[in-house]
């Protein structure tokens, strides 16, 4: 893998992480709950999430990939075009307050741990992506296998430092999340990065 593409895989992952989801608003919503008590589990209880779903969405990936140029080809088109319909979901989404859930104002850190896992890395939706997403920044002709697992550490790092971030200021991220000029430039950046991808992995089958 060539430098500049391990750049836009980081690039692209500090982005996407950054987009408000199931995992980020529980994060908030137990921070803001449990306090300081709370960070280093939930930190722990993100990276490991994402570590599992994209370990499940490793499983025979690599293997697929390896095997054929026709399967390679087949897999980046699928994603390409997951990714710009989800890209268009994202531009057509309407400006709503975010909802975090609720948090218990009891709790041991081994159940904020348990609950906030759960809710990362059993996220059907989550595993999708990961299948859909990886394969545009792989390299045929190069080890595929070594080249999936640098991408996937390299988006579980990106995941474990945003979820640090926003749980050491769920305050202001929770204030944030609920303006509506916010939440229209999370939609339109998403959903811009999203369809850009999608794009850029239909082009590249072309060529």
């Amino acid at each position: 893998m060539s430098l500049e593409t391990w750049l836009a895989f980081l690039g692209a992952s500090t982005l996407l992480v950054m987009l408000p989801g199931p995992t980020i608003l529980t994060v908030i919503s137990y921070s803001i709950t449990h306090g300081k008590r709370a960070r280093l589990p939930l930190v722990l209880a993100v990276t490991l999430g994402d570590s599992t779903a994209l370990a499940l969405s490793l499983l025979g990936l690599g293997a697929l990939l390896s095997a054929s140029a026709f399967w390679f080809t087949v897999v980046k088109t699928v994603g390409g075009l997951y990714l710009l319909y989800l890209g268009f979901k994202l531009l057509r989404a309407g400006v709503a307050p975010a909802t975090l859930p609720q948090a218990d104002a009891a709790g041991s850190r081994w159940k904020l741990f348990a609950n906030t896992y759960l809710v990362t890395a059993l996220n059907p939706k989550g595993i999708i992506f990961f299948v859909a997403f990886l394969p545009q920044f792989i390299d045929p002709a190069g080890d595929v296998t070594r080249q999936l697992w640098t991408l996937s550490a390299t988006f579980v790092a990106c995941a474990g430092i945003n979820a640090t971030v926003y749980a050491l200021f769920a305050g202001s991220a929770r204030r944030l999340l609920a303006s509506p000029r916010a939440q229209r430039g999370f939609n339109l950046g998403g959903g811009a990065l999203l369809s850009a991808a999608g794009i850029w992995a239909l082009l590249a089958r072309r060529a």
